[in-house]
């Protein structure tokens, strides 16, 4: 590869970066936010409605920039979301301050957008790169999320101070951050080339789509979404319900959000060096180790808890790099963008199933409950993904 290629490959993964770290920090504090808005608002049992917004909006935007990407380009399709998910910044900073659920909702769901976009650069990493190291390029760019791991909680403090010395209510800041970050990471988007040289798919033959190589994947993130956002969406208001402000919280979902995105390098080291399926078990496994942390220690915001919030993160971590690991390896170039994009609209779409349910769960049983079923829902692909073809 020629220095040029080189250079237009550095740029690229830069700018992918940025906008990767960028929504994943408007998206933990919109969300944190808008949560305890509606839970405020409308009572705990509605609380996931936010969390359905963003994902169904993350799944559209994942689909459409998987439809979108052949035709327009990385640089267009990109800024293009990220413009709908400032948009949707703005229209959830209205509904913050006049605390109306429609305009909240309705930003979460055009920042999920854009969302959708950012999660589909981690193949766009891995495009970059020859096969045997795109597990390591995707973990990359996925360890971005440690950017917003660590602003966005961070921020939320700091912001509901600042935006109450201007009478607004406090909530209101982290959602003002969510603006600034998703402008940001538009600006960020212009940066990517036209055109970077991808190196040549390895010989040999390609899966068929939906074979084996694309459902075992599938179901596990699925899984892994769905036990995820259940708990994590809970635990704010588990926290609250213990007398618990919104520094304990910030404090919590930081060791949650670490768990997601700091390792990440470690998993794309595991699923070059041992195969995605190794990587996708271990992190079911971690999973049911996390909600049974949960469960033991469900009030423990010193201890237990976030070490249950960081093994979530991670066992999702390992899940979500060892499945897109080996949809980035396994398709035909000329239907990869389209099936990653379906495959992450489906995970997303089954998560706000997770999103809506967990506030029902939350409501009825506590949050004994909602760590209960995360576990047998993390336990399940384990049974259903036996190997019949030796992968």
């Amino acid at each position: 590869m020629g220095t040029s290629a080189v250079a237009g490959r550095t740029r690229s993964m830069g700018a992918l970066f940025a906008g990767v770290a960028l929504l994943n920090t408007a998206t933990v504090g919109l969300s944190t936010a808008a949560t305890l808005i509606v839970a405020a608002g409308s009572g705990p049992g509605w609380s996931g409605l936010p969390s359905v917004a963003n994902v169904l909006g993350t799944a559209a935007g994942a689909f459409g920039t998987g439809v979108l990407l052949p035709g327009h380009g990385r640089r267009r399709v990109l800024a293009f979301g990220y413009c709908v998910a400032a948009a949707g910044a703005l229209a959830a900073l209205a509904g913050a301050l006049t605390t109306s659920v429609v305009p909240l909702l309705l930003g979460m769901l055009l920042v999920g957008i854009g969302n959708g976009g950012a999660q589909l650069s981690r193949y766009l990493a891995a495009d970059l790169y020859p096969e045997e190291r795109r597990g390591r390029a995707l973990a990359n760019v996925v360890w971005a999320g440690t950017v917003g791991a660590l602003a966005g909680p961070a921020l939320m403090a700091p912001a509901a101070h600042v935006v109450s010395g201007f009478g607004w209510p406090s909530l209101s800041g982290p959602v003002a951050v969510a603006v600034l970050a998703t402008a940001l990471a538009a600006l960020a988007a212009v940066f990517l080339p036209r055109q970077v040289p991808v190196p040549s798919a390895a010989a040999g033959a390609r899966r068929p789509v939906w074979s084996g190589a694309v459902v075992r994947p599938l179901v596990a993130m699925v899984a892994a979404q769905l036990t995820m956002v259940a708990v994590m969406t809970m635990t704010p208001l588990q926290l609250q319900d213990h007398g618990h402000g919104l520094d304990v919280v910030a404090w919590v979902l930081s060791a949650h959000l670490i768990g997601m995105f700091a390792l990440a390098p470690l998993s794309g080291r595991i699923a070059d060096r041992w195969g995605p399926r190794v990587t996708i078990n271990a992190g079911l496994g971690v999973l049911a180790l996390s909600t049974a942390t949960a469960l033991a220690a469900p009030t423990a915001h010193t201890s237990g808890l976030p070490v249950a919030l960081f093994l979530l993160g991670y066992g999702w971590n390992l899940v979500f790099v060892g499945g897109s690991a080996q949809l980035s390896r396994d398709l035909a170039p000329e239907t990869r963008s389209r099936v990653q994009g379906t495959v992450d609209a489906v995970v997303w779409s089954a998560s706000a199933l997770a999103g809506l349910s967990s506030g029902q769960l939350f409501a009825g049983g506590g949050y004994a409950l909602v760590a209960v079923v995360g576990g047998v829902l993390a336990l399940l692909p384990l049974v259903l993904l036996v190997p019949r073809d030796g992968r």
